[in-house]
């Protein structure tokens, strides 16, 4: 997997901030935490990137990512009890509003940390993906 190094760093640090801080806070406590750690594994991130949605080219919002690491992973932050599949719907409709051929869906709230590596399987990098 091209992004495989990328993603197990972001991972990585994800796991440390839920098991530092557990599950039980807010998505902003999180947020502010995995900034910290991936500050500590140098990776560069934006935070609250907002970006443009468009729609058969032309604009129609804006969406703020919780981070774009790297400028190649979207990564989305949720503090829930339990990941629906409304919430991996909504990563994978940002990797493609985005073009980004990757991210990750990342969730604090559950007692272990979950996380789900999301695809763009419309991006020329993923054409090669096994079709699910």
């Amino acid at each position: 997997m091209k992004y495989e190094e990328l993603t197990h760093k972001i991972i990585g640090a994800a796991m440390k901030v839920h098991s530092t801080l557990g599950n039980g806070f807010q998505e902003v406590i999180y947020q502010r935490a995995l900034a910290i750690e991936m500050n500590r594994s140098h990776l560069e991130f934006q935070r609250e990137m907002e970006m443009t949605i468009m729609y058969d080219d032309i604009e129609i919002g804006t969406r703020r990512v919780d981070f774009f690491v790297e400028d190649k992973i979207m990564v989305e932050l949720k503090a829930l009890t339990k990941l629906e599949d409304v919430h991996l719907a909504q990563a994978m409709n940002y990797c493609q509003a985005y073009n980004l051929p990757i991210g990750l869906l990342i969730n604090f709230g559950a007692k272990s940390l979950q996380f789900k590596r999301v695809y763009n399987l419309t991006h020329p990098e993923n054409n090669k993906l096994p079709k699910k």
